[in-house]
């Protein structure tokens, strides 16, 4: 996969934000966000504290607290969030990890991937958020874990495998 476990949970993430934005709540639950999307806690809120730090959220802590977009979405560039969790060598490094690699001493994939990247940096520089987040049926249910048997189930509500186990009722004893 070209872009990392961290990265596709970073899209994910505010791209959910984004789309919850004109609910009204100034600030998202971070436990909401990992709920709904199906993403272990811990592991966002290092992504997302890798955010907030390069400017792309702000957070807040406290029962009113959690995660918002720093600034519009339409001002938020797929590049942004991809160049914050993996680094600008996205766009720059060779496809198949080789130093040195370049016009001089190119690896057997470098003419290829030469021109993908550059299209794939245009495209995810000219893509922002908002692009991403406008579809809220869409978003509800394909951005919840791919692997989960129950994701697509019930595309009216966005519930995380921890929030479906919250709601089940206890068993009756026989």
């Amino acid at each position: 996969m070209l872009l990392s476990k961290s990265c596709r949970y970073a899209l994910r993430a505010m791209i959910f934000v984004a789309s919850q934005e004109p609910n009204g709540r100034p600030y998202l639950p971070i436990n909401r966000v990992s709920d709904a999307l199906n993403i272990p806690f811990h592991f966002l809120t290092k992504v997302l504290q890798q955010l907030t730090h390069d400017g792309l959220l702000v957070s807040i802590r406290g029962p009113a607290g959690g995660v918002a977009l720093s600034r519009p979405a339409e001002e938020i560039s797929v590049a942004d969030i991809v160049v914050s969790i993996e680094g600008p060598a996205l766009f720059h490094a060779c496809v198949l990890g080789l130093e040195g690699c370049g016009n001089r001493i190119p690896c057997p994939l470098h003419d290829y991937w030469v021109e993908e990247r550059e299209r794939m940096r245009i495209d995810f520089e000219t893509t922002s958020l908002r692009n991403l987040s406008e579809n809220q049926d869409r978003i509800k249910h394909r951005l919840m874990d791919p692997e989960d048997p129950d994701a697509n189930l019930d595309p009216d509500r966005v519930v995380g495998r921890k929030a479906k186990a919250r709601a089940k009722p206890a068993s009756a004893a026989s």
